[in-house]
């Protein structure tokens, strides 16, 4: 940007010269790069420095109550007895202990009692809290917590060991060593001899309790297995009674000869059986041979009939020949062979009646044999029915055996376990070997407080560092022309540097051009911005606003009309704000009307207007309460009365967003210049002020930014931070 030195005279036109400035390019404020970020570090170098600060305030508090450690440990192996091991009745047990049920044992709450007993834990502070006195923090946590329980805190019981148990876990430590048998046992402690008494004291507690501890399990399962073995010699003897008295009722004869002589005399029966189903089919046969034959001599010939009804009929087929023979020589009235023919028919009388007794007798035969026949049968089943029942019952029997086999086996594995329990009741459970007992340390252990120190401030200058570029990355604020890219139709007005905090409320400074050579520069470079912006020549109207309260727009138009009537250039300064003008603390006019009195029509423009010693002709803003009554359309015979005196006219208006009054001056004026406050107003901001002033008037709207920091401003990548640079603050003299 181009600072001219010369004076601004209205009678002189400039070149309408258009400012392009860089931002016009699409730009970034900051590139992410080494030197973007040495400069974000340098220029928030005091945030950073602060907060640095407040986290070191704590971590310094704390590091500096840091007491020595002292760390002791002692290296042990657990295994089974040897005798245990070399134990041929139970083959189960010759595996090694489960390793993390022992630290457990060690860990345990019995064990943690005794020790912290027997070594005084509640006479140390270390480890009661009852003995310490209580934090800030741990007050505030104790308050906090009985606000929202209702409740009030209660002090720590010093006799109890309660709170003593969770600063003893935190200080010991136990753990495997690798994947044997071998185990460490740590303690940490301010007190060099009690690091190293714990874990020795450890240890002997814990054998003293795990030997009675396996003491008392022996003695719990001995009584538990003879009580087991008591039931199962109950029900042992009631299966024996039961198998005796069964084979005593049911008569069951267990040698061998009572089954033989059964087995004979099923034989027998069977045989006889036999024997008569064959007769009984000879009879049967006999009688139906007989019964069939119709003639006697025929029925003389079956093979069954007897030697003497065979004799008869062989006698009878005799004389039956002789018959023929002699009927062949005779005739038939011959006496022989009548008489022959006689004694054949007697013959055959003879035979019929021997062949009808056999018969007779046979079937007195067949009838004793079925008789016979149903007696051997009933016999028979008899025999099979006793031996069946003889063999059930020895089955039965058999059964009942096995039973009181069963109970007195199960009644021997129980003896057997009570003999392995007392003889285990005679070893130890485990054997301990102690490796390396737990010594006194010689020196703390960990790092020193400087080196905790040093690690602190590294934190916290990185969370310091880290908040710092955090705070950039959401600082969406105005520091710059280049953050404006984008925003169509503004000119950039310059830069105004900040103005100490007396020189703002010294008028006397101000009036008196003492104000410093930057701040003077800074002030004609906006009015040939608006002279350049307004074709040359400087506008007769000039409103000067802001997007908010606070951003320095009255400064600047005052400062402008200061200049304007430093260089021979009559100047009427109007206090627009109505409702908020205090431009009169700067000119102190005395006047009791103002601007609102004149649009109210209450009062004349010349009874408002107060002539300074500076050739500064000021209206001040009157009474806000009659805001409400103002007629904005009387600013139009302001501006034309100024016009006719050949007096530039300045308004300081309200802020944009804040007033709708503003957009009607913008209106009514030549010019509008919009005043950004450095760091403060955001590009949010501007824009919606940019668009409000925009609906009001079509020209373009130079914005200067106000209350820069030069020695802040030239630590950022703007391509405008060169007119902060160390050379030219060293060229205006600048002392801060």
């Amino acid at each position: 940007m181009t600072i001219s030195t010369v004076p601004p005279d209205r009678n002189v036109s400039l070149s309408p010269i258009r400012y392009e400035p860089r931002f016009q390019i699409e730009a970034k404020s900051d590139d992410l790069d080494l030197s973007s970020g040495l400069r974000l570090i340098w220029r928030r170098i005091g945030m950073i420095v602060v907060l640095t600060m407040l986290l070191m305030a704590p971590a310094i508090a704390v590091i500096s109550g840091f007491k020595p450690t002292y760390h002791a440990a002692s290296r042990l192996m657990i295994h089974r007895p040897l005798a245990t091991t070399l134990s041929a009745e139970d083959p189960g047990g010759n595996g090694s202990l489960d390793i993390g049920s022992e630290i457990e044992r060690l860990r345990s709450r019995s064990v943690a009692e005794r020790v912290i007993r027997d070594l005084r834990f509640d006479e140390r502070p270390e480890f009661n809290p009852a003995l310490r006195k209580a934090s800030l923090v741990d007050k505030a946590r104790d308050m906090l917590r009985g606000l929202i329980s209702g409740q009030k805190p209660s002090s720590p019981i010093r006799s109890s060991v309660e709170p003593i148990f969770p600063e003893y876990y935190k200080a010991l430590s136990v753990w495997r060593d690798g994947q044997g048998g071998v185990i460490q046992i740590g303690f940490d402690a301010s007190d060099p001899e009690l690091a190293a008494a714990v874990p020795n004291r450890l240890l002997d507690i814990y054998l003293e309790e795990r030997k009675d501890s396996i003491r008392g399990s022996v003695d719990a399962a001995e009584a538990w297995i003879r009580q087991r073995i008591a039931e199962q010699q109950d029900r042992t003897n009631a299966a024996r009674d039961a198998a005796d008295t069964y084979q005593e009722t049911m008569r069951v004869v267990p040698d061998d000869d009572a089954q033989g002589k059964q087995i004979k005399s099923i034989t027998e029966l069977n045989d006889r059986q036999t024997k008569i189903e064959q007769s009984r089919a000879d009879v049967k046969e006999t009688i139906s041979a007989l019964e069939a034959a119709d003639d006697a001599s025929l029925a003389a010939q079956s093979k069954f009939i007897p030697d003497s009804i065979g004799a008869m009929e062989r006698d009878l087929r005799v004389q039956q020949q002789d018959l023929d023979r002699l009927l062949e020589i005779y005739g038939n009235d011959a006496e022989a062979v009548v008489d022959l023919r006689a004694k054949i028919d007697k013959s055959r009388t003879d035979l019929g009646l021997a062949v009808d007794r056999y018969l007779q007798s046979m079937r007195a035969r067949f009838a004793a044999l079925d008789r016979e026949d149903g007696t051997v049968r009933s016999a028979l089943s008899a025999a099979y029915e006793q031996r069946s029942r003889s063999a059930l019952a020895k089955i039965e029997l058999a059964r009942l055996q096995r039973i009181v086999d069963k109970e007195q086996t199960a009644l021997d594995k129980l003896e057997a376990q009570r003999r392995t329990l007392a003889g285990q009741a005679l070893l130890p459970g485990a054997e301990v070997e102690v490796l390396s007992p737990a010594a006194v340390p010689l020196g703390p252990q960990g790092r020193g407080r400087l080196f905790y120190l040093i690690g602190a401030l590294v934190g916290s200058i990185a969370i310091a560092v880290t908040a710092a570029f955090v705070v950039e990355m959401f600082d969406k604020t105005i520091r710059s022309f280049d953050q404006m890219a984008g925003i169509a139709r503004i000119v950039p007005a310059g830069f105004i540097p900040r103005l100490r905090r007396k020189d703002r409320r010294n008028p006397s400074l101000l009036f008196g051009r003492s104000q410093g050579g930057m701040f003077e520069e800074a002030i004609r470079t906006v009015m040939i911005s608006l002279k350049q912006s307004n074709g040359g020549k400087l506008p007769t109207s000039i409103v000067v606003t802001s997007a908010h309260c606070g951003e320095g727009k009255s400064l600047v138009a005052g400062s402008l009309a200061i200049e304007l009537a430093a260089n021979g250039s009559p100047v009427l300064l109007v206090d627009g704000d109505l409702r908020r003008g205090h431009l009169d603390l700067l000119f102190k006019s005395g006047l009791k009307h103002g601007l609102n009195e004149v649009l109210g029509g209450q009062v004349g423009i010349e009874d408002v207007i107060h002539h300074h010693p500076s050739g500064i002709d000021f209206i001040p803003a009157g009474n806000p309460s009659l805001h409400r009554r103002a007629r904005l359309t009387d600013v139009a015979d302001i501006i034309e009365m100024a016009r006719a005196r050949g007096q530039i006219v300045i308004f300081d208006s309200a802020p944009v967003l804040a007033s709708a009054d503003t957009m009607h001056l913008t209106a009514l004026a030549e010019r509008t210049l919009m005043v950004v406050q450095w760091a403060k107003t955001s590009r949010r901001a501007v824009e919606l002020s940019l668009q409000h002033l925009k609906s009001a008037r079509s020209a373009e709207i130079p914005i200067a930014i106000n209350n820069v920091k030069p020695k802040r401003h030239a630590k950022y990548s703007f391509s405008d931070s060169e007119l902060f640079s160390k050379s030219m603050m060293k060229y205006h003299d600048i002392k801060k």
